[in-house]
């Protein structure tokens, strides 16, 4: 895997500047409450009626200079992820190369919270606050029964770290992932997980 580019200001700057892009309320359509916490992840694309209005490029700053842009969108607080069925995973990381616990709710159920409706030709686009990007299909997603975590080692994921959230799966239970090197077997997790596009082909 070819690591992330680490550029510490860079990343400073950005999320100084998009510090929108986590706002503590995203805009709702008229008629939806907005959801009581920050919002951690949004997702745009191919979804249902979505739960958020389309993107603001003078407040959804961070999103805005990654290129994203969606007329409708569904976005989740940690309550609204912590509401849906929590799966427990025990992967090898490669950062220290020891295995940690990571705990959250599987993508395939996060995605059909948002109305998707997964085809075989469905894609989906990862994106981390660093501007991170991992295109991954919903086929294979299912396969390695990727989760979107919400916990390490038993304690909420901080910005800064791995989180607050982290679409990621359990290379070692795989033959295929687990027989890759050891820093080849995530380059389709962005930590720091803000961001999912679901597109068709």
């Amino acid at each position: 895997m070819k690591k992330r580019s680490f550029l510490s200001a860079s990343m400073a700057g950005a999320l100084a500047a998009g510090s929108a892009a986590l706002p503590a309320r995203a805009a709702a359509p008229a008629g939806r409450k907005p959801l009581p916490g920050p919002v951690l992840l949004t997702v745009s694309g191919r979804i249902g009626a979505g739960n958020r209005g389309p993107l603001d490029p003078a407040l959804d700053q961070m999103m805005a200079k990654q290129k994203i842009a969606f007329d409708r969108a569904q976005v989740f607080d940690f309550a609204a992820l912590a509401a849906l069925p929590a799966v427990a995973i025990r992967p090898t990381l490669e950062y220290d190369g020891k295995p940690h616990a990571l705990k959250g709710p599987l993508l395939r159920d996060v995605m059909a919270a948002c109305g998707v409706r997964a085809t075989g030709n469905t894609q989906f686009f990862l994106r981390a606050v660093d501007g991170y990007a991992a295109q991954i299909a919903a086929a294979e997603a299912e396969k390695y029964r990727f989760i979107v975590a919400t916990h390490l080692d038993g304690q909420p994921m901080a910005l800064g770290g791995l989180g607050p959230l982290w679409a990621v799966y359990e290379p070692d239970r795989f033959a295929d992932m687990a027989a890759r090197p050891l820093s080849e077997r995530f380059a389709l997790c962005p930590w720091a997980t803000y961001h999912i596009e679901v597109r068709e082909g």
